[in-house]
């Protein structure tokens, strides 16, 4: 059975910063320290193919994957999907944006099975997700937060 699961922040920054930000790939180095590189591949209209290439892990291992994304702006979401699918049969990503009273509430939504013989099984990705997830997210709103306000402070840089 798929794990379908969700994880949501709210940031106090301008929906088009948030927007902006969170969909300029090759700067996500800058909103994850866990990526060492992002490589665009290709564009194509709203869809970028991209390489994540992560740091070593205590082991050395290094983790790459290449993943589509394709924006659509008007309705708020973002959906990437695994090409290089490594440990996964498969892997989606949903990012859905939401304009509220008291910022931009971000949500990533998982769809995933891992490939039988992997070295994780799903419920082990899972609790790596409910770990790392909210983690990540929380970094992505003290970032854009920080961001937001320095902008308010010196809107001309």
């Amino acid at each position: 059975m798929a794990v379908d699961v969700r994880y949501s922040v709210v940031i106090d920054a301008p929906y088009d910063l948030v927007w902006e930000v969170t969909n300029d790939v090759a700067s996500w180095p800058d909103l994850f320290p866990g990526h060492a590189s992002v490589d665009v591949i290709h564009r194509e209209g709203d869809t970028v193919r991209f390489r994540i290439t992560k740091h070593p892990d205590e082991q050395g291992r290094v983790m790459t994957w290449v993943s589509d994304r394709t924006t659509y702006q008007d309705a708020g979401e973002a959906r990437a999907v695994r090409v290089e699918t490594g440990p996964f049969d498969y892997m989606h990503l949903n990012w859905i944006y939401e304009d509220r009273p008291e910022g931009v509430g971000l949500t990533w939504h998982y769809q995933f099975t891992t490939k039988p013989g992997a070295p994780y099984d799903d419920a082990r990705m899972r609790e790596h997700f409910d770990e790392s997830a909210p983690r990540e997210l929380a970094g992505i709103r003290d970032t854009l937060e920080a961001r937001a306000r320095q902008l308010a402070d010196d809107p001309v840089s």
